[in-house]
């Protein structure tokens, strides 16, 4: 619906404008891929692929995320690139879930990256931004969760996807979910030890001084040594952005994938990156009340008392578009009470009125639909009020 998706675009508009304050690019990629690039990237949740023939016979597939498609950008274009690139992109991915508060089979992505920068300054980057970004939305503490994956050496990747459920499962819940993989006992309680006593090595003290160097406290960071991420492809350094008054899950995550784009491409390009859960984002931003209540973004509604004045109220419209004033023209000839009611249901904040008198003086009638104030000026004098007061 419109009043949704204005809310979206707030929240979209907010994140551009961060990632282009931090000197992110934006780009865009198709919406159906070749199943071969996803294919062994992603881990077992493979299962969550929309893929199929084409009616030319090829195995192809829905985006399931934006990294790797980033990735086959990246090596397409490398010799007019400027390395380090920086980019982002907002675009819908698709997977087959169950439908749930927060989970969706379509839904947006916000993503960040930057390739060609090997060292953790460039993850701690991304984090920052990511840190600038929801602070930037209204929410009073995001709280940054990260590990590294390069902590995690020796433990094997079935392992790994069962530990990074050890919030939702629980111990138990963790060691049953290795046991089913195949994993013994013995080794399984060994792994959860292992990755619970992980301590922070010179790559995570490394991101936390670039975050206090960037403003950002310790209030909103966090080291988390069980933080694992299931993507097949993460490596080095992990994390996630979590909004403590939002409980259906963090709003996004990110890592290094230097291997993936090597795997990819046979090229040794490093990147790292997030991406945002963009409808958890807006869900979160509106259950904290952090989204303007704004209906339309039409701030003023020119109306005509009858046919007459018709041809006037056209030119008197075009004249608020001009100078950059959204503005409607009521369609069709009837009671001005109506048109009034129109504007009311809209939450359009002006209507400018023409009749048979404003046409004589040359001149138009403003009203303040907040207010309920009304005044006649000429209609530059009009442009002018309205510029001043929105």
């Amino acid at each position: 619906m419109p009043t949704e998706t204005v809310k979206r675009q707030w929240v979209k508009n907010k994140m551009v404008e961060v990632a282009e304050r931090w000197g992110y690019e934006p780009i865009e990629t198709p919406t159906l891929e070749p199943f071969a690039l996803f294919e062994g990237e992603i881990g077992e949740d493979e299962k969550l692929f929309y893929k199929f023939t084409d009616n030319g016979g090829r195995e192809v597939m829905l985006r399931y995320d934006q990294t790797v498609p980033t990735c086959r950008y990246v090596a397409n274009n490398l010799n007019s690139l400027v390395m380090p690139f920086r980019r982002y992109q907002c675009q819908s991915v698709f997977r087959a879930e169950n439908p749930q508060r927060g989970r969706y089979r379509e839904f947006t992505q916000f993503d960040l990256d930057i390739f060609g920068i090997a060292t953790a300054t460039a993850d701690a980057e991304v984090m920052a931004e990511n840190l600038d970004t929801y602070l930037s939305l209204g929410f009073k503490k995001p709280v940054l969760i990260f590990n590294s994956r390069d902590l995690m050496k020796g433990i094997p990747y079935e392992a790994i996807v069962a530990i990074d459920k050890l919030k939702k499962i629980g111990e138990a819940g963790v060691i049953e979910d290795m046991l089913s993989k195949g994993i013994g006992k013995i080794q399984a309680d060994m792994y959860l030890e292992q990755v619970q006593n992980i301590k922070p090595d010179e790559t995570i003290k490394t991101i936390v001084t670039y975050l206090e160097k960037s403003g950002f406290g310790n209030e909103y960071y966090r080291f988390e040594p069980t933080l694992a991420r299931s993507f097949s492809y993460s490596q080095g350094p992990i994390w996630e952005i979590v909004i403590e008054d939002y409980t259906a899950g963090s709003v996004g995550g990110g890592e290094r994938y230097d291997g993936l784009m090597e795997r990819l491409t046979g090229l040794k390009v490093p990147g790292t990156g997030i991406a945002f859960g963009f409808d958890r984002t807006v869900e979160a931003a509106e259950l904290l009340g952090l989204i303007p209540t704004t209906q339309t973004k039409t701030s003023v509604l020119v109306v005509a008392f009858s046919i007459d004045q018709k041809v006037v109220a056209m030119e008197t419209a075009q004249s608020f578009r001009s100078a950059g004033i959204n503005t409607e023209l009521y369609p069709e000839d009837c009671k001005i009470d109506k048109q009034l009611k129109y504007a009311n249901k809209k939450g359009i904040s002006y209507v400018v009125m023409i009749g048979s008198d404003e046409v004589q003086a040359r001149k138009v009638s403003i009203k303040n639909m907040r207010s309920g104030e009304q005044k006649t000026l000429f209609v530059e004098d009009a442009i002018k009020l309205i510029k001043q007061n929105d």
